[in-house]
């Protein structure tokens, strides 16, 4: 079996539209719609498991029923507090629909619009092959890290340096067997999937992302997505 989740997020502040980002309109779409159908478009995919907040969870079930006409690939499933309870909240789904082991699941941020066909099977394609992978695009701009307040305390080498992209996959089954594994001063360190692996080090595919599937965060970022869709 293998299923996409698209993680849908709350209100987008910095986005200053006073609704959930998922639900913005760009190109006179929704950001959530313009992502699902991406993954609708790639024939692998038993199910997309649509997340959403519980609050949103009515609002993205219409939304899907009008845009996608009940269509039985998706499913609309609430979202966990943490990125990784809704990771953990999909593969729920996955298991009661009694899928096979070494099931893949493919997630992916609502916000990335503008991800290709070609990165979503190459997410799958290695995942199977190593476990778990995920897109990564070459830091551009030197990193400072800074441990105390507006001070510089290191500064990494620029080549060995990446900026994490979704989608990111997985064996459902190895997830949950570190995961599992893992304390729970880990537990609340995780701030998404791909450091679960890491933590017990098992291999991580990092494969070529695109600089084209940003995500959209601030309102340049609306700025320009339109943009783009206008060119």
């Amino acid at each position: 079996m293998i299923c996409a989740a698209i993680l849908a997020g709350g209100i987008g502040s910095r986005l200053k539209q006073g609704i959930p980002k998922q639900f913005v309109n760009i190109n006179n779409k929704p950001i959530l719609v313009h992502s699902v159908e991406k993954f609708l478009n790639v024939k692998d995919f038993d199910k997309i498991i649509v997340s959403s907040p519980k609050e949103c969870i009515d609002k993205t079930k219409k939304l899907m029923e009008e845009y996608f006409n009940q269509n039985d690939k998706i499913i609309v499933i609430e979202g966990g507090l943490t990125r990784n309870g809704t990771i953990l909240n999909s593969i729920r789904y996955m298991k009661n629909q009694n899928c096979e082991n070494d099931s893949i699941l493919v997630t992916h941020d609502a916000s990335r619009i503008f991800v290709s066909e070609k990165l979503i099977s190459d997410s799958i394609k290695y995942a199977k092959e190593v476990g778990a992978a995920s897109a990564v695009i070459p830091a551009i701009d030197v990193i400072f890290e800074s441990r105390e307040e507006g001070k510089l305390t290191s500064i990494p080498l620029r080549k060995y340096l990446y900026h994490a992209q979704t989608p990111q996959s997985f064996n459902i089954d190895k997830f949950l067997e570190v995961y599992e594994d893992l304390s729970k001063e880990e537990i609340a360190k995780l701030d998404e999937a791909m450091i679960i692996f890491h933590l017990r080090n098992l291999e991580v595919k990092l494969f070529p992302g695109d600089p084209t599937n940003f995500k959209i965060t601030r309102p340049f970022d609306i700025t320009l997505a339109e943009a783009i869709f206008k060119d």
